[in-house]
């Protein structure tokens, strides 16, 4: 299969497009024949070696945590998915980026969204359902997403208001028709901006999610005045300190679901800022590591 790979840690221009053998599924697995795979922060951190102590690589290692394809082989064990579905999920943390990738958490691709929304999909949309379960009942909160344009922070903003909440969100005000989009009330993040949401929020925020690692932390817990309504996908030693709650992503089959469901309700779209095509991976993974983006960055296989 082609596949992109890198064979030593460093920058995107150390990515080649390159055969690489085909894998196939163990007990549990499905295999894809992909039509896109997302990138997403981790991606890039684990190319560049910054997380080679937590995380080491059998190198060279294809990018990519998740993607969205048709089903092509099955492993042993795995019922209610067929060869030829449409499909969109997790694997390991490599392996996306190529023509063939295992999934070990996954859900019908809802016939509302192409294959590169569903690329899109995966990894955010577990981190945003995860920060938001967290967090408990919705319904008629009001709900703060502090970096609400980014891929995770977008999905968060429409799943809480399809369930139901007031949400505010911090991004750039280049970024702010964006999050009227959206659904969400927009603010700009930094300081001064427990004077914002009391004009926007004047009964108060009750919830907030931190996306972003920003450094505001403990100016989102003290908004609260608990860090128990305050719940952070990014900055876990932070959120260690101040007794938030700390959320990682899991390959969860169940809260894919739960997305596709409302995917196909017309109420989570996942939004992409922009597609690459798989030669041109390294200018991906280069516009993603300066941040700032809009959705999420897609390639197409």
């Amino acid at each position: 299969m082609r596949a992109a790979r890198f064979h030593e840690y460093g920058g995107p221009e150390n990515l080649v497009i390159e055969q690489a053998p085909d894998p196939h599924p163990g007990p549990g697995e499905i295999r894809v024949r992909v039509a896109a795979a997302s990138v997403n922060p981790i991606d890039w951190k684990l190319r560049a070696g910054a997380l080679q102590q937590m995380i080491p690589l059998e190198l060279p290692a294809i990018p990519g945590r998740d993607g969205a394809g048709v089903v092509d082989e099955i492993g042993e064990g795995v019922q209610g998915v067929s060869t030829g579905d449409r499909v969109f999920g997790l694997g390991g943390v490599t392996g996306a980026s190529a023509e063939l990738f295992l999934l070990s958490a996954w859900a019908h691709t809802p016939a509302t969204w192409n294959d590169e929304q569903a690329a899109g999909a995966g990894l955010a949309s577990v981190t945003a359902l995860r920060g938001l379960n967290a967090l408990g009942s919705l319904a008629g909160r009001t709900l703060l997403v502090e970096g609400a344009a980014g891929g995770v922070g977008s999905a968060a903003v429409e799943i809480a208001v399809a369930h139901g909440a007031t949400v505010i969100g911090t991004a750039s005000e280049r970024n702010h028709a964006f999050l009227t989009e959206l659904g969400a009330l927009p603010t700009t993040y930094g300081p001064g901006l427990a004077e914002r949401l009391a004009t926007l929020a004047p009964h108060g925020v009750d919830l907030v999610l931190d996306t972003a690692a920003s450094g505001s932390l403990d100016d989102l817990v003290a908004l609260t005045g608990d860090p128990q309504r305050v719940a952070t996908v990014a900055d876990h030693a932070g959120g260690q300190r101040l007794g938030t709650h700390v959320v990682n992503a899991e390959n969860d089959s169940t809260l894919l679901s739960a997305a596709a469901e409302l995917g196909g309700q017309g109420r989570y779209t996942p939004r992409i800022e922009q597609t690459f095509p798989l030669e041109r991976i390294a200018d991906a993974h280069a516009q993603a590591e300066r941040g700032r983006t809009r959705g999420k960055i897609v390639i197409s296989i």
